[in-house]
């Protein structure tokens, strides 16, 4: 089994979404980001959105995550200590986190407010119809998808029409499907 499961680098995320809110400082203001294959105890991605939810403004945060036998890591402790925790439904479905609100009283929206929602009907592919139905509930689709689906991941983002950032290897603007939609203007290299 191939295992292509590497975490972006919180800094690199960083750096790439500080180009885009220097450019626009209201980027994500309003905005609802879906992070489909983020694990919010893992995911860099999820931190640093999680982490700058109010400043940016952001309306809501959804992290999707593979069940334990399709890739995912470890429990995550926001799901073990949910009242809705199964430990079968773990190794076999997929997880679905959301961030709206400041539910711990802080006075800010941050990692310590993310709720564990729902475990997903299956084992959390981006693919799925439940998926789908996120994907088209958000505004804007951050993740750094597995590289051996870009082509796949890369197709369903554009099916929906979204705006998106993806952070993949560099190699995949070479794809015949990728450098005719730069080419025209269609989809731009990040920072």
């Amino acid at each position: 089994a191939k295992n292509d499961e590497f975490y972006t680098q919180y800094r690199d995320i960083e750096a790439e979404m500080n180009a885009y809110v220097e450019y626009n400082p209201n980027v994500f203001k309003g905005k609802t980001i879906l992070l489909p294959c983020d694990d919010p105890e893992w995911s860099n991605f999820t931190r640093y959105f999680a982490a700058n939810f109010t400043a940016f403004g952001l309306k809501k945060l959804i992290s999707t995550s593979y069940a334990f036998s399709a890739g995912s890591c470890q429990v995550t402790e926001c799901e073990k200590n949910s009242v809705l925790y199964d430990e079968e439904k773990r190794k076999t479905h997929g997880k679905l986190f959301v961030l709206e609100k400041d539910t711990d009283g802080s006075g800010m929206s941050d990692m310590d407010d993310i709720q564990f929602t729902r475990y997903l009907d299956g084992d959390g592919d981006f693919r799925s119809d439940e998926v789908k139905a996120l994907r088209d509930e958000a505004d804007i689709i951050i993740t750094n998808p597995p590289f051996s689906l870009f082509r796949e991941f890369l197709a369903w983002i554009l099916e929906a029409g979204k705006q998106f950032i993806i952070i993949v290897n560099v190699n995949a603007v070479t794809y015949k499907e990728v450098f005719p939609l730069i080419k025209d203007n269609l989809i731009l290299l990040g920072y």
